[in-house]
């Protein structure tokens, strides 16, 4: 794991990571949609992003393939909140939270047959997938140092096939690579010249889909000719769901066995609680409140546990008030306001937020508006088996929900 970075400016980041991969000017604003002089007045420090320019900010972290924590860095470092609030810090496997989940995902990983391909789906601001040092640290413990490769498809919209071959290549250690062919044959190569190879995609769903499709062709056949020595973790969302379930048979990763990032538990919240504040970590029943209000939302974790700083006793009173401050965070506006802005999705999001319960949970979801709301990480799974029920996260999100529509014009 690298070095942690003492705290910097904006702009001595920004310069940073953009010669990291030797990003131009022209090309980054090219891709976020700003003016060449915008992006070198940020890296030159004579201004900052404001808070319209946020989402292009985002968009940057993307184009320059930062991971989690550097994506953190770079918002906060202009102002913003975090965009993956809860991520490991380099600490011991014992010591992170779902350290069971990542257990049983390497044994089942290592136990599946004919295809070891396992998708990690997780919703809105876990990250893609979540810890992933400690994962890419459990896999050189598991299948050795020399043996674990990492794929972060580049972000651009607008890569041809022979740059977007030649960059995930590149982090293979495959050099000379300028198409899918000749990626496809450098990874058959490095198959038959090793025993086992572990292989994670985080970020899958960045790139063009037509890419991203070709891509999980290749890992596919690739699995399905060396499926005892390629061990493939893919890590994403919903378009990467799309690829396992929406065609099928034909789907490309109809093969693959599906993990959900877990629930936040209390436990995970413990440590998580102790790992920020080791001296002054809140007592269970104010974690058991906070996972309450939140509903186990990770951005809404990490802005309570914010807040709680600042009270550290909480009583009847304190709830509520963290309930309301809850219940204005961005990424909850941000979730609800494409559905609350048209006439026909208002209605129906009006409908279903009259209620906890929103119909049963399955492994895909059809409506494209239910599909919103759960990656969005507004929703989640309760039950098991034919009793599991979507349901919304908390009170504290359903509320949200009904004060977008009010502040939006029907």
């Amino acid at each position: 794991m690298g070095t942690a970075l003492p705290d910097q400016g904006f702009s001595t980041l920004l310069s940073l990571y953009m010669r990291r991969i030797r990003a131009s000017a022209s090309g980054v604003a090219n891709e976020i949609g700003l003016s060449r002089e915008t992006v070198n007045n940020w890296r030159n420090g004579t201004s900052r992003p404001s808070s319209r320019t946020q989402a292009k900010v985002l968009a940057c972290t993307r184009y320059l393939r930062l991971t989690e924590a550097e994506t953190n860095r770079l918002l906060t470092s202009a102002g913003f909140k975090a965009e993956f609030p809860l991520q490991g810090n380099g600490q011991s496997l014992e010591e992170t939270p779902f350290a069971g989940f990542i257990d049983t995902l390497f044994q089942r990983l290592g136990e599946a047959a004919p295809y070891a391909i396992t998708l990690l789906l997780s919703q809105a601001h876990w990250g893609q997938p979540p810890w992933r040092d400690t994962i890419l640290a459990r896999a050189r413990q598991d299948y050795g140092q020399g043996a674990v490769l990492h794929i972060q498809p580049p972000y651009s919209i607008s890569s041809a096939a022979e740059d977007y071959f030649g960059a995930i290549a590149r982090q293979c250690g495959f050099d000379g690579v300028a198409s899918d062919y000749e990626f496809e044959a450098a990874l058959e190569a490095r198959l038959l010249r090793d025993e086992r190879v572990f292989c994670l995609v985080s970020r899958f769903e960045q790139g063009t889909p037509a890419l991203r499709e070709t891509l999980a062709g290749i890992l596919r056949s690739l699995s399905e000719m060396h499926g005892g020595r390629l061990h493939l973790l893919l890590c994403g969302g919903a378009a990467l769901a799309d690829l396992k379930y929406r065609s099928g048979d034909l789907s490309l990763l109809n093969i693959a066995r599906v993990e959900h990032w877990p629930e936040l538990t209390l436990a995970d919240l413990r440590l998580l609680a102790r790992q920020r504040q080791p001296e002054s970590a809140p007592d269970d029943s104010t974690l058991e409140m906070l996972l309450t209000l939140s509903g186990g939302h990770p951005a809404l974790i990490e802005e309570g546990l914010q807040w709680l700083r600042q009270s550290p006793h909480p009583g009847a009173a304190i709830q509520q008030e963290l309930s309301r401050h809850l219940s204005g965070n961005p990424s909850l506006w941000q979730a609800f306001l494409p559905l609350a802005g048209e006439s026909g999705t208002r209605e129906r999001l009006q409908a279903r937020l009259r209620g906890e319960q929103l119909g049963r949970a399955r492994p895909y979801l059809p409506d494209a508006e239910l599909r919103h709301l759960f990656w969005s990480n507004l929703l989640c799974v309760r039950g098991q088996g034919e009793a599991a029920q979507l349901c919304w996260r908390s009170e504290v999100i359903r509320q949200a929900g009904l004060q977008v529509l009010e502040s939006c014009p029907a």
